[in-house]
């Protein structure tokens, strides 16, 4: 698979959602009866699709609403719904910056450390509205932060970071010991970001009860440029499915895995399930529905840190409700709402009854799938040529 890239070095390709297409069934089914519903860790979810833990995505009222339509919205532990009270005013600072002046003001608006109580408060906020409590942090942060989220009543905790690699060394501070830390937690445990199979398999083994997948990919996100390092999402997907079927036979636990980021509309999300995933994480999209907190902004988590900002703020703009994105009616022309619509009508044009069997359709290579007649498009600026 490898290729020569210079004198005794090979590289392999991969490939991004640009570069392959779905090929339609023998046998189609009814759009209205295909199941989209996924299962986390236990919880079933009719919604297969999870609003990123990014801060001009996600806060309490946003999780409310994603929990009624039957979806999950992770709530950031290390952002500003933890470190300010009232995190409108900030919110509002964020979003009238200039470009020029945006990172450096998240820079300062991310110094106060984390309130505790505010945790907890959180937490209580959504499980009061009945819907699932899913929230997120560093792992510097995750063995407090769990057992406060835990005790709180959440459902599921995320330890997310940039990679989330099995063994980290350091002699500066203390590092999680994620097999510990999943077998110490009261509540289920998933971990992200990974993008390879042996990653994948070795957190499986630690106790992971889902696997997060993407180094790079986000809307908001330069790490691929600041670091040089990630893998496109189709081949990181395949590979980190790869590694979920092999422990399963191994073990019969089935450890989903959760691909996280790069995907702005229905096509890519369907892509993504046909590359193995069980379920989606996107920010960007969501970042667009009239309850977002960034009211129509979107950063990334590593835009404020303080050395090395690997994220960027970026403007999305306000499109419709957070039930328009998922369920529609759509009233844009780029993909961008009724993704579940989407979702379903892809499963009912390739013969795919459930999430699993998506993962067994047929995928080519197709470079030219986004440009092939699209030229007015294009050079009009609508549909696929946005």
């Amino acid at each position: 698979m490898a290729e020569w890239i210079g004198i005794d070095r090979r590289a392999r390709r991969c490939y991004g959602f640009d570069e392959v297409s779905l090929v339609p069934g023998m046998t189609s089914i009814n759009p209205n009866e295909v199941d989209t519903s996924c299962e986390i860790a236990g919880i079933k979810f009719k919604v297969p699709i999870l609003a990123a833990a990014m801060d001009g995505v996600v806060d309490v009222k946003f999780a409310i609403a994603m929990g009624k339509l039957g979806g999950i919205a992770v709530l950031n532990l290390d952002g500003v719904q933890t470190r300010y009270a009232d995190p409108n005013e900030i919110l509002g600072e964020i979003v009238e910056a200039t470009p020029e002046k945006a990172t450096e003001l998240l820079q300062k608006l991310y110094q106060p450390k984390v309130k505790t109580d505010l945790i907890a408060k959180r937490v209580e906020e959504i499980k009061k509205a009945k819907v699932p409590a899913v929230v997120s942090c560093i792992p510097q942060n995750a063995e407090k932060f769990s057992k406060i989220a835990a005790e709180a009543g959440a459902d599921l905790f995320i330890v997310q970071s940039q990679v989330s690699s099995p063994t980290h060394i350091s002699t500066e501070y203390k590092v999680v010991d994620y097999g510990k830390l999943c077998k110490a937690s009261s509540v289920p445990i998933a971990i992200g970001n990974a993008v390879t199979y042996k990653m994948s398999l070795e957190l499986m083994e630690l106790g992971a009860s889902a696997i997060l997948i993407g180094v790079g990919p986000g809307a908001a996100c330069t790490t691929r440029g600041v670091l040089g390092i990630g893998v496109p999402q189709i081949t990181a997907t395949v590979d980190s499915a790869a590694a979920r079927d092999h422990f399963y036979k191994k073990t019969g636990k089935y450890v989903p895995i959760i691909t996280d980021g790069g995907m702005r509309i229905g096509g890519e999300i369907c892509k993504a399930f046909a590359s193995g995933a069980d379920s989606v994480m996107v920010g960007s999209a969501f970042a667009r529905a009239e309850e977002a907190p960034g009211r129509g902004y979107h950063w990334g988590m590593a835009t404020s840190h303080a050395n090395l900002p690997r994220g960027t703020r970026i403007y999305v703009g306000t499109t419709g409700t957070v039930e328009e994105i998922l369920f529609g009616p759509a009233k844009v022309d780029d993909g961008s709402q009724n993704l579940v619509g989407a979702l379903q009508t892809s499963m009912g044009s390739l013969g795919a009854a459930n999430i699993k069997a998506m993962h067994d359709v047929e995928m080519i290579i197709a470079p030219s799938i986004q440009t092939e007649g699209k030229v007015f498009q294009k050079g009009q600026g609508v549909g696929m040529g946005k």
